[in-house]
């Protein structure tokens, strides 16, 4: 395949449930953009029957090519891997689940068409617990006050990046990112737009709630010091907190004459400990999350580790 207009990315992890819909939607759209398009399957350490499945997807259309990791690796690394092996000027990502319609791929090309580097979607009627919308919801709004960006829905994954945009990705090593913020980092004409979102049909997400919690640590802590800055403004703020409150005390005891002074004393003893338990434990959290990224990066592991590639040779 040469000259390619259009690269579809699309992760995959233990969704043998999924793929026969997936595929069945995904290459009339494919067939319908009237454009040179390859679509790239990346593996990322399926235990189930995911893997043959989309062996057996690839040699039926030479347009695909079926990325095995060695391990799994989680969806931001092996959309990185997906990637490396684009050949498109424009790239499209997009989750296996079905959960984003295929059907949407045609708006974010006309979108890309327009110009826009960088196409990122928010999902409307969101077919999701209420309880995940509401958290979304104001983790979305923190995390851009926090990281200043300006991206309304971090979780949805279909997306529209242009060459220009994947190149600068590719050769950015961090040990580990968060793609669509990275992404905006480097956009000069974003743009984001509705897409349809349906009720998962098939199986289940591979994002619970402690992973939610840790992506989004990570999106704030990769963007930001903003983490860093807060504590130290929580140590001053208790600092002064725990000043105000001996005044309080001592006046109470000197001038008012209440109480003891061993009560006092004691009373003393307990709001510094408090204070300073509480100063320490945010602290120590909050620094040993960047000295973690530090040594991940400094370590140079590989972000991922690619085991074959199953695609079809070009005729010459």
């Amino acid at each position: 395949m040469k000259n390619v207009e259009v690269s579809i990315v699309i992760p995959v992890y233990n969704e043998e449930q999924s793929l026969p819909a997936l595929f069945g939607e995904l290459w009339p759209v494919v067939e319908g953009l009237g454009r040179v398009t390859e679509v790239i399957l990346v593996n990322d350490g399926s235990r189930d029957a995911t893997l043959g499945m989309l062996y057996d997807f690839q040699q039926q259309h030479k347009e695909v090519r079926v990325i095995d990791l060695g391990a799994n690796f989680g969806q931001h690394m092996a959309l990185l891997a997906g990637f490396e092996y684009t050949r498109g000027s424009k790239i499209i990502t997009l989750d296996a689940d079905l959960q984003n319609p295929p059907a949407e791929i045609p708006r974010l090309l006309a979108e890309m068409d327009k110009g826009h580097d960088v196409v990122g979607t928010y999902r409307v009627g969101r077919q999701d617990p209420w309880f995940r919308k509401f958290a979304s919801k104001w983790v979305n709004r923190i995390t851009n006050k926090i990281a200043k960006l300006s991206i309304r829905d971090y979780g949805c994954m279909l997306r529209g990046y242009d060459r220009r945009i994947i190149d600068i990705i590719n050769v950015s090593k961090e040990s580990s990112t968060f793609i669509p913020a990275l992404a905006q980092k480097f956009a000069v004409n974003p743009i984001e737009i509705p897409v349809a979102h349906r009720e998962r049909e098939f199986g289940v997400s591979k994002y619970g709630i402690f992973q939610l919690i840790r992506l989004n640590f990570d999106l704030m802590t990769n963007f930001s010091l903003v983490p860093l800055q807060a504590v130290t403004m929580a140590g001053m703020f208790f600092a002064l907190l725990s000043g105000l409150l001996l005044a309080f005390m001592f006046v109470r005891r000197v001038v008012l004459g209440i109480g003891t002074w061993q009560r006092f004393i004691e009373h003393s003893f307990e709001a510094f400990g408090f204070m300073l338990t509480a100063i320490t434990l945010i602290s120590v959290g909050v620094l040993g999350e960047y000295v973690g990224r530090i040594y991940k990066e400094v370590s140079k592991r590989p972000r991922y580790s690619v085991r074959r590639v199953y695609e079809t040779e070009d005729d010459e």
